[in-house]
């Protein structure tokens, strides 16, 4: 490359311009690349002066250059062909792929024939032949000009493609130099040593230069959500955040302290993943457990309960947490055993696991978003006006309520909103006031009541991010170049 420069900043110095590169670099007989390289080089220095020169030409594809070098698909078919013909079987076998391209062309130039009763065996009708694509794509690549009808041919044919070509006109520049002087980049203990540091010309920085990309891990989307903008508005509310770290629970504290009857379907295994190894937990507050026995099996607080034999056995079982409303009981149990009761705000955004069949909208494993009031007084009215904001904040303005069973809030609630894009009615959530047989046997005092709502994080960030896989958004499929190059969201979201 040292010798290309020399020599290009050579004939600049004795007067001479450079109209066109690419003749210049077969002139030095290097490739054009080459010559390239030393121009910007010289160039970003002010040392020679560039005028882009910009050409779109035919070049050959890969199949056109095979041609050039061994003749047409019909010149090969010909020149196989023996004196006394040969099958098709035979021609297919040497020729491979150009067989069937060669045999359509030379029929049709009439260079080849079949035997009167055989059309299998095929013979040559001329002694020589002239191969006109060859030379077609021969001239092409030298540079020659083509009519539009061969062009068009070739084109057909897709022997060719059109490619833009750049090349350079070059003359002096105004900090023209016939020989450039190595600037140093660096100063080096020799330089320090020597002294010669003093005589040196440092290469200036380019501050304008774009850096390397800075090795740093990014957001998800769903954090994205969760923490921007959904913990936000808990927060802004008078939330205080769960602590969510256990997701192994006891069935009582996810089912049976919620007056979930031990016969559920949702405690099938169908629904619920259990463990094997610990099974079972004996950390159970044995006064509340009593308690809770007694809601089940006989009924109390103005309840008939389900009248069944409950197993403390059942609900030892250790499971994966299906909701986080399991954490939301323990909590609402430790703030009955505190006194005097001071009303509370509570709020969990966490993974849940549930034996679903994987599908587009379904995993075995996604986040639950859970808020929850206990205060003296309230009613389904505030339920809705507490969801309207909250809501509201999230963008969804357009709300519906539907009357919904759970086994452990009475009323219930289900919760729609207006989706402009898909120009529908869609569910977001559920809700409801938890009822008397969860609640009393906790200690919370009488005329204290829960409203609490909970939806899943996946399904909004799916629509704010126009994701319709859960799949590209949360589990081992996820593509992490969508994660690095997602913009933070602010679609609906206020």
């Amino acid at each position: 490359m040292a010798d290309v420069e020399a020599c290009l900043l050579a004939h600049l110095n004795s007067g001479g311009e450079v109209p066109d590169s690419r003749s210049y670099a077969s002139s030095l007989r290097v490739t054009h690349d080459e010559l390239e390289a030393v121009i910007k080089s010289l160039s970003a220095f002010r040392i020679v002066d560039t005028t882009d020169i910009t050409k779109e030409t035919w070049v050959l594809t890969d199949e056109a250059k095979g041609y050039v070098a061994g003749g047409s698909p019909e010149a090969q078919l010909v020149a196989a062909i023996p004196p006394e013909g040969a099958s098709k079987d035979v021609l297919r076998e040497k020729l491979g792929s150009v067989f069937d391209i060669g045999m359509k062309t030379a029929a049709k130039n009439k260079w080849i024939g079949f035997e009167k009763g055989n059309k299998d065996l095929v013979l040559r009708k001329v002694d020589t032949i002239k191969d006109d694509l060859q030379e077609q794509l021969k001239s092409l690549e030298s540079g020659e000009v083509l009519s539009d009808k061969v062009i068009d041919d070739l084109k057909r044919r897709k022997l060719i493609t059109k490619e833009k070509s750049i090349w350079y006109a070059l003359k002096k520049g105004p900090q023209f130099v016939a020989k450039r002087k190595k600037l140093a980049t660096d100063v080096t203990q020799e330089h320090l040593r020597s002294g010669d540091w003093k005589d040196l010309e440092f290469k200036d920085y380019n501050f304008g230069a774009q850096g390397q990309p800075i090795a740093i891990g990014y957001v998800q989307p769903l954090l994205e959500v969760v923490r921007e903008e959904i913990q936000n508005i808990f927060l802004q509310m008078g939330f205080t955040e769960m602590p969510t770290n256990n997701y192994v629970e006891s069935s009582f504290w996810n089912f049976d302290a919620l007056f979930q009857p031990q016969q559920h379907p949702a405690r099938d295994s169908h629904d619920t993943f259990f463990l094997e190894a610990p099974a079972a937990t004996k950390q159970l507050p044995e006064d509340y457990l009593e308690k809770v026995k007694e809601v089940h099996q006989r009924g109390g607080y103005g309840s008939k309960g389900y009248g069944y034999d409950w197993k403390q056995d059942e609900a030892e079982k250790n499971l994966l947490r299906t909701h986080t409303t399991a954490v939301s009981t323990r909590m609402l149990y430790k703030l009955a055993q505190e006194k005097p009761f001071a009303p509370k705000r509570y709020y969990s955004i966490d993974r849940v696991f549930r034996n679903e069949a994987v599908d587009r909208t379904h995993l075995a494993e996604f986040h639950q978003i859970e808020g929850l009031i206990c205060d003296y007084g309230l009613t389904l009215g505030d339920l809705i006006g507490v969801l309207e904001d909250f809501f509201s904040s999230l963008g969804m303005s357009k709300l519906r309520f539907k009357p919904a069973y759970n086994p452990y809030t009475e009323p219930s609630m289900e919760i729609f909103s207006y989706h402009e894009g898909l120009k529908k009615w869609v569910e977001v959530g559920n809700s409801g006031m938890f009822r008397p047989e969860m609640l009393l046997p906790m200690g919370l005092p009488e005329g204290v009541n829960v409203i609490a709502w909970g939806l899943s994080l996946e399904r909004p960030t799916m629509i704010l991010y126009g994701i319709d896989n859960i799949r590209d958004l949360f589990g081992p499929k996820v593509d992490f170049n969508l994660i690095k190059s997602n913009p933070l969201c602010r679609l609906g979201l206020q």
